[in-house]
C-alpha cells in the first residue's frame, strides 16, 4: 500500500467517524456556554439516531437520495424536544443538571428499543437503503496527491461539520446572540440586570444542543451503523463530552477534539488495512477509544476552565 492511498484511506475514515462527534461536541458548547451542563448528549444521539433511521426507511423510496439529508433535519427537531425536557428539569424545576442529563442517558435507549419492537416487531431496524456514502468533490479531486488524500471518496458529512464549527465560533464570539449566552453562563445576575432574559438563553443553548446532538445521532447512524438498534449508540455521546471538554469549550477546539477522537474510533475498523497496525490486536484497537478518553479527560479537565456560572442553578430573585 502506498503512502497516498494509506493517508487517503486514513483522512477519508477519521472525517467519516468525526462528524458525528463533531455535530454532538458543538452542541455541548452551546449548552454549557449557556451555563447548563449537559451529560445527556448520549442520550439526545440515541433519540436522533433512532428517528433519522425511521424516517430513511419509511421515505427512502419518495425521496431517493435525499432521504438521509432530511433524516438529519428530522433527528435534529427530535433530539431538540428531547433536550427541552432537560431545559425544563434544570432551569424551570431547578434539578440537579447531572442528574438530569443521566436520567436522558438511561431513558432514551429504553424507549428508542421500545419503539423499534412497537414498530417492527423485533429488536433492531432493517438495514438502510439510502445511506451517506463516499463523495468526490469535483475538480478537487483531480489535484494530484492532495485530490486523493482530502478529496477523493471522502465524506461530504465531514468537511459539513467542520465548516459548521467555524461558523458556531463566530455565532458565539462575534454576534450578539453568542454574547448574551456566553454572559449567561459566565455570570448571569450581571446579565439580568442588563435586561438579558436569562431563562430564555438557556433554553435556547440547550435546545440549540438538543438540535446539533440529534444530527450527531442521526450521522452515526446512516452513516457508520446504517441501522438501529440498542448498541447503535454506546459512547458517542460521552466522547462528545469529553471533546468539548479538550477544546475548552470552544466549537472549533471541540473539532479539533472530535477530529482527534474520530481518527482514534476509525482505526478499530481499518487497522487491519493499515501495515504498521496489521500484528496489533483488533481488542486493543477497540478500546483505544475509550480509554483515551479516560487519559483525556484525567490529563486535562482539572487544566481546562469551564464557564463561571456552568451547572449553576439560577435564580431570579437572588
Amino acid at each position: 500500500m502506498s503512502i497516498v492511498t494509506m493517508l487517503a484511506l486514513l483522512v477519508s475514515s477519521m472525517l467519516i467517524y468525526s462528524a458525528p462527534l463533531i455535530f454532538t461536541s458543538i452542541g455541548g458548547v452551546f449548552s454549557e456556554r449557556g451555563g447548563v451542563v449537559n451529560v445527556g448528549l448520549e442520550g439526545i444521539m440515541v433519540m436522533g439516531a433512532f428517528s433519522g433511521v425511521v424516517f430513511n426507511l419509511e421515505f427512502a423510496d419518495s425521496l431517493g437520495l435525499a432521504t438521509p439529508w432530511i433524516a438529519l433535519l428530522v433527528g435534529g427537531f427530535v433530539g431538540g424536544i428531547f433536550a427541552l425536557l432537560h431545559a425544563i428539569a434544570t432551569v424551570h424545576f431547578r434539578a440537579d443538571h447531572v442528574v438530569s442529563g443521566t436520567v436522558l442517558n438511561l431513558m432514551a435507549p429504553a424507549l428508542a428499543v421500545f419503539l423499534v419492537k412497537a414498530f417492527y416487531g423485533k429488536g433492531q431496524t432493517d438495514n438502510l437503503r439510502q445511506t451517506f456514502g463516499r463523495f468526490d468533490f469535483p475538480g478537487l479531486s483531480d489535484i494530484p496527491v492532495i485530490g486523493d488524500i482530502f478529496f477523493k471518496s471522502t465524506s461530504l458529512l465531514g468537511y459539513l461539520a467542520i465548516s459548521l464549527s467555524f461558523l458556531a465560533w463566530f455565532v458565539l464570539f462575534k454576534t450578539r446572540f453568542g454574547l448574551r449566552l456566553r454572559s449567561v453562563g459566565e455570570h448571569p445576575q450581571a446579565a439580568d440586570t442588563l435586561g438579558i432574559n436569562v431563562y430564555l438563553m438557556k433554553y435556547l443553548g440547550v435546545i440549540i444542543s438538543g438540535i446539533l446532538g440529534g444530527i450527531g445521532g442521526a450521522a452515526y447512524a446512516q452513516s457508520i451503523s446504517v441501522n438501529f438498534s440498542v448498541t447503535t449508540i454506546v459512547g458517542p455521546g460521552f466522547i462528545a463530552l469529553a471533546a468539548m471538554i479538550f477544546g475548552k469549550w470552544n466549537p472549533v477546539g471541540a473539532m479539533f477534539s472530535s477530529l482527534f477522537f474520530g481518527l482514534s474510533q476509525s482505526l478499530a475498523v481499518i487497522g487491519t488495512q493499515l501495515p504498521f497496525l496489521q500484528g496489533v490486536p483488533a481488542v486493543y484497537l477497540q478500546i483505544a477509544p475509550y480509554l483515551l478518553t479516560i487519559v483525556v479527560l484525567a490529563a486535562f479537565f482539572g487544566k481546562s476552565v469551564a464557564p463561571k456560572a456552568d451547572g449553576v442553578t439560577y435564580i431570579k430573585s437572588k
